[in-house]
């Protein structure tokens, strides 16, 4: 399995943000865990979704800015660890950087 185009869009952002990215499974149920850290390695959120997809780009995971307990975080540079596994066990991952600007 391989990703590319992994984004996050509006970037930086205030109040969301939309995770994009693209893989080679096609018409597949993918499984997506995205994990949000600051830059010291603390983990503030945890996204966690079952697509079926269609083609090849997936797009528009949203996420509002708050982080596991519902609490607004902070301006500044965050992590992203966006991590897509097949239900066969094909799996990839990528780290990116965010910004929010509050």
């Amino acid at each position: 399995m391989s990703l590319s185009r992994v984004l996050n869009y509006p970037n930086p952002f205030t109040t969301k943000t939309s995770f994009f990215f693209e893989h080679n499974l096609s018409c597949q149920t993918l499984k997506v865990d995205i994990r949000i850290f600051t830059v010291s390695g603390k983990l503030i959120k945890t996204i966690n979704q079952y697509l079926n997809c269609d083609g090849f780009r997936q797009d528009g995971i949203q996420w509002d800015g708050r982080d596991d307990y519902g609490d607004s975080i902070g301006k500044g540079v965050y992590l992203y660890r966006l991590k897509v596994s097949s239900l066969n066990g094909q799996s990839a991952e990528k780290i990116e950087k965010l910004v929010i600007l509050k």
